[in-house]
């Protein structure tokens, strides 16, 4: 037989499509597993698009790192929205979202063989495109309260890592890491010269008591420091996959290659639409926070009732709450989340994904609160904690 590609083989399925089988064959199932907004783009976005292809430049290749106009609204938006001056030592790459994002990274930065270092949980995409890369996936536990582990990052570095990976607001477990743990980590890539990618694809999504933080804002960061957005989450458009990234100058030439590669431009019609959604702001997203946070209290609330058997930290932003039994709780027995994910589906009509996806080991799983009306994410969560207790009961 002609074989596949072995280094694609080792790669984890994409566990969002199983989920989505399983929820085909079960109707009346709420789904708490894709982790998307209920709200779509800005009227101005949507408008962009209907006036598009009109001209006979909109139907060809453009500039691999983006129109010239849209790259310069996100230098303007970073300035004013995270704190970080683009150039001269480093540009706006854009993208076909985030995902992309991170696959030119790793493919910029990294060797067969090479280390690139996720703290755990993490997010799954991040992990395949490590391993499609050809690099291995270092996995640090976050510490108990879902915060980094600065120690546990700094001894797992080695002569073969090349990268150190944050997400904050992190994406599964909704943690916004502090302003000193990042410049804590940024400091440790810049004294080991390895790179600090950085993700903050739910940059917006940030409530009552957290502030974000951009590491690329430090002074002196813009020559090790990746950072990494999306619109998918911010102004509710994933389907119409456009993200950017900042680099540093001197990973252009690098960068250049693989987008040009495996992308050539980011779409033209989607860059139009997000030249416009920018424009708008973060205003649009942030008139979306105050019914989130809501729908994260009720959540919480209806969670609390398994608390004995069920941890459920409350997330400091995104819109994921990363939930595991508690020690022993499993009475002796062998858990397999993807097993329970789906009997939670098929017995109790709840849907969320398995925290073995994301690196975790034992019974964990991850709920996403930001694609439902606020009483169906309170009935799933409800759905879970009763689905999780019988579970837990049956002899």
């Amino acid at each position: 037989m002609i074989r596949e590609s072995g280094r694609v083989a080792g790669v984890q399925a994409p566990v969002i499509p199983i989920i989505g089988r399983w929820i085909a064959e079960t109707p009346g199932t709420i789904t708490l597993g894709q982790g998307v907004v209920s709200f779509g783009p800005p009227p101005e976005a949507l408008e962009a698009a209907r006036r598009f292809g009109g001209a006979p430049d909109d139907h060809l290749y453009g500039p691999v790192e983006g129109l010239p106009e849209l790259v310069d609204a996100i230098e303007r938006k970073l300035r004013a929205d995270n704190g970080i001056t683009v150039r001269p030592d480093s540009r706006v790459v854009v993208t076909a979202g985030g995902n992309l994002a991170f696959m030119n990274a790793m493919l910029a930065v990294t060797d067969p063989g090479d280390e690139v270092i996720l703290p755990s949980p993490y997010y799954f995409n991040h992990e395949m495109a490590v391993a499609l890369a050809g690099a291995r996936t270092v996995a640090v536990p976050v510490r108990p309260d879902t915060q980094l582990d600065l120690d546990a990052i700094a001894a797992a570095i080695t002569p073969r890592t090349r990268a150190i990976v944050t997400v904050s607001p992190n994406n599964p477990t909704g943690a916004v890491y502090p302003e000193a743990d990042l410049r804590a980590v940024n400091a440790l890539c810049e004294r080991h010269g390895v790179w600090h990618v950085h993700d903050e694809a739910y940059e917006y999504f940030v409530y009552a008591g957290a502030t974000r933080f951009s590491p690329g804002a430090i002074p002196g960061a813009a020559r090790h420091t990746i950072s990494l957005y999306s619109l998918s989450k911010s102004f509710g458009m994933a389907s119409w996959r456009v993200g950017y990234q900042v680099i540093p100058e001197t990973l252009w030439e690098a960068v250049n290659k693989v987008q040009d590669t495996m992308l050539i431009c980011a779409p033209a019609v989607s860059q139009q639409a997000a030249l416009a959604a920018i424009a708008r702001g973060a205003a649009w997203p942030r008139a979306h926070l105050p019914a989130l946070e809501a729908t994260r209290r009720e959540v919480a609330a209806a969670l609390a009732p398994v608390a004995d058997v069920l941890e459920a930290p409350v997330p400091g932003g995104a819109f994921f709450f990363f939930v595991r039994l508690r020690d022993g709780r499993d009475r002796g027995r062998t858990i397999e989340p993807l097993a329970l994910a789906e009997r939670l589906i098929r017995q109790h009509r709840v849907a969320v994904i398995p925290g073995s996806a994301f690196g975790t080991p034992g019974p964990a799983w991850r709920l996403s609160f930001g694609a439902l009306p606020p009483d169906r994410a309170v009935e799933g969560a409800t759905r879970l904690a009763r689905g999780i207790r019988a579970l837990l009961d049956e002899s």
